[in-house]
């Protein structure tokens, strides 16, 4: 292969552009030496010496020169895409992938390698490693209690206060086998695999939606008795003029007949029950879901008292600065998509049945 050498010429800007290319230490090795290139081509070096300078070989040189003429230097900083040496699949066999993919190994039955398999999935944007959870509400009065918690949420009434209530049972006190390291820049926290239980509590807690404070109190078991302690407690918490509305879900503890009668005892609580499979609905779970992983998940108790009293800590720190918990989608969108969500499946159900009668 023979060649003459090449004049380039590189413009102020672009030189000094190369030179701190060269000069940062975080540039990746291949960037600098293309850079290398191009500025003693600029500088009137031969291609001998080029090769010399930075240990590339002919061909390189001159493609590297070549590539900056065309490009200049974006064209140095990224590789050239090569098509793929792969063959195209037809656009039958993708079809039959993807209508396959809910429910059969995909390279055994269309006769394709997994990693066709894998480029037909990405190309249509499917992700089957992934399963997300639904659980539709078989509640017969759902669109009422809906309608119910949501108004609350929304509109909520005059001289009253909306409580979501619930309680967060089991949760333990685990100590870690080792010490773990602390996070710094480039490094995760770190912590071992095992742990050590010492017990459990329940956190029972009230978020008020209005506000964002929640009244809380960890006890050592979460039956009737403890809830009933519990509805003292938040009775003795809220100003005596306010109306109390609780939205709880239909645990058998908030239903038993002391509970009934010592709520009928106190007219000013109006309990509102959220449908069966729906604790999205309560907005309590938002805060249980923040203290499980800011404080409970991230901690390490060698006691359950000890477990307590980060959980006070943090019910302490969280009512400092509290804020409002917004709703905002509407009960009628709420039950539009659940409507929907219930003609899928009878859908489903209906092919199903008649798959099964064909055969």
């Amino acid at each position: 292969m023979r060649r003459d050498d090449i004049c380039l010429y590189v413009s102020r800007a672009n030189r000094a552009r190369l030179d701190a290319i060269i000069k940062d230490r975080n540039s990746s090795r291949k960037v600098v030496w293309r850079a290398e290139i191009v500025l003693a081509t600029a500088d009137g070096h031969g291609t001998n010496e080029i090769m010399r300078r930075t240990g590339k070989s002919k061909p390189c040189v001159w493609r590297w020169q070549d590539r900056y003429v065309a490009k200049g230097v974006e064209g140095l900083l990224r590789d050239k895409t090569r098509p793929s040496r792969v063959p195209p699949l037809k656009q039958a066999v993708k079809l039959a992938v993807l209508k396959k993919t809910a429910n059969e190994t995909m390279a055994k039955a269309v006769g394709v390698s997994p990693s066709s398999v894998g480029r037909i999935w990405r190309e249509a944007g499917l992700k089957p490693h992934r399963i997300d959870t639904f659980k539709v509400s078989n509640d017969p009065q759902f669109e009422e209690k809906v309608v119910d918690v949501v108004g609350l949420y929304m509109n909520p009434p005059d001289k009253a206060m909306v409580l979501c209530v619930d309680e967060k049972s089991q949760i333990q006190a685990l100590d870690r086998t080792q010490p773990g390291l602390p996070m710094k820049k480039g490094r995760a926290a770190t912590m071992t695999h095992d742990y050590k239980r010492h017990g459990t509590t329940t956190l029972f807690a009230a978020l008020d939606v209005m506000s964002g404070i929640v009244i809380g109190e960890c006890q050592p078991r979460h039956r009737a008795k403890e809830f009933l302690r519990f509805l003292k407690k938040i009775d003795r918490a809220v100003h005596k003029h306010l109306d109390l509305h609780l939205i709880m879900d239909n645990y058998s503890t908030h239903k038993t007949a002391a509970v009934k009668a010592w709520l009928k005892r106190h007219p000013r609580f109006h309990i509102h029950f959220i449908p069966t499979s729906s604790s999205w609905l309560n907005l309590v779970e938002r805060f249980f879901a923040e203290i499980t992983g800011k404080r409970i998940r991230r901690g390490t108790f060698t006691s359950v008292a000890d477990l307590e009293e980060a959980i006070d800590d943090y019910l302490l720190r969280h009512n400092a600065s509290a804020k409002p918990y917004l709703w905002t989608k509407p009960a009628a969108e709420i039950l539009a998509k659940e409507r929907r969500a219930l003609d899928k499946l009878e859908a489903i159900k209906s092919g199903n049945q008649a798959s099964d009668s064909e055969h």
